[in-house]
């Protein structure tokens, strides 16, 4: 099979495509050709320097952390999935989605795949909603008819922020720049705020919920939108969001959560109400580029140098 490795921490450059023997699952496996994958931010971080995946060289070479395929073959032990079966999910910190193969236990984090999604769709959804979807449901306690800010809506987690709280019954602003307005109003925002022309915190509106997905914000300076009861969501922690957590006044509130920190058994719940929710209402996705397996390298020049807007998928279905 074909996959993308990189045996050294360093530039772009060492992503190499090289030939590996195709993985055989162990009796509770699903194995599952994989159709598309994505370079999410933190993936250059992941190749560029030592850390969380190795301190001499990498633990784990092959990179990616989100998949959408089709299963191969199944192990003797299985009864949940079977060949054909159209699937999608996470390997998280054990990467290896660069690949035109992967296992994995199927009781990992992974379900059947929406119906009505194409495998780049399903990939490049994959980690807005994972991350979206606990952060309004879990910490920010969404509920029908609330009103909710999503400060950064046009990008991967932000455009599916939209969806899911649309979706769920609340009055959804996004805010974006110029060239994305007609994006962010397609995704089915009632109120697209420019933050070019317009500071959403000196427009007066008040919100139950303010994600602040481009996390450019602070809790302080958004406690004067917030409801008497309104929360703060970010997607990246600073002092801020403790303090506001902790100490939050008049019951608002400020919080973190982060889609890798869930347990396995949580993704896969989350999995599954994702695709229930595309099933029933769909979604779109925010793709910016695709490139074939082989330029995984410019996939990740692309994302590095801050130059998308919005999700970078990498193909394997012409593999």
């Amino acid at each position: 099979m074909k996959v993308i490795v990189h045996e050294k921490f360093g530039p772009p450059d060492v992503l190499q495509l090289v030939e590996r023997e195709t993985p055989v699952p162990a009796s509770n496996e699903i194995l599952i050709r994989n159709y598309a994958t994505t370079v999410e931010l933190e993936d250059p971080m992941f190749r560029k320097r030592p850390g969380f995946n190795g301190i001499f060289k990498p633990k784990h070479p092959i990179p990616g952390m989100f998949f959408a395929g089709e299963v191969s073959a199944a192990g003797s032990a299985v009864t949940q999935f079977s060949t054909g079966d159209r699937v999608w999910g996470a390997t998280g910190m054990k990467f290896g989605c660069c690949a035109e193969y992967i296992t994995l236990a199927e009781s990992g984090p992974l379900s059947l795949m929406p119906s009505n999604l194409s495998y780049q769709d399903a990939a490049a959804l994959l980690n807005g909603t994972l991350t979206a979807l606990p952060f309004l449901v879990e910490k920010g306690k969404i509920k029908e008819g609330q009103k909710v800010l999503i400060n950064g809506a046009s990008g991967g987690v932000g455009s599916s922020a939209v969806q899911i709280a649309k979706h769920l019954g609340t009055t959804v602003s996004g805010t974006c720049s110029t060239k994305n307005v007609e994006l962010v109003t397609s995704l089915g925002a009632d109120n697209v705020i420019d933050y070019t022309k317009e500071d959403f915190l000196q427009s007066g509106g008040t919100y139950d919920i303010i994600f602040d997905v481009a996390a450019k914000e602070t809790f302080p300076a958004c406690k004067s939108a917030l409801t008497e009861s309104g929360v703060y969501l970010r997607t990246a922690p600073n002092i801020g969001v403790f303090l506001g957590g902790v100490f939050g006044s008049s019951g608002k509130k400020a919080r973190f959560t982060a889609a890798g920190l869930r347990s396995t058994d949580k993704k896969r719940a989350d999995l599954v109400t994702i695709t229930q929710m595309i099933e029933a209402h769909g979604m779109k996705s925010a793709i910016d580029a695709v490139y074939p397996l082989a330029q995984t390298a410019k996939a990740h020049r692309h994302v590095e140098e801050g130059r998308k807007n919005g999700v970078v998928v990498i193909s394997l279905e012409d593999l």
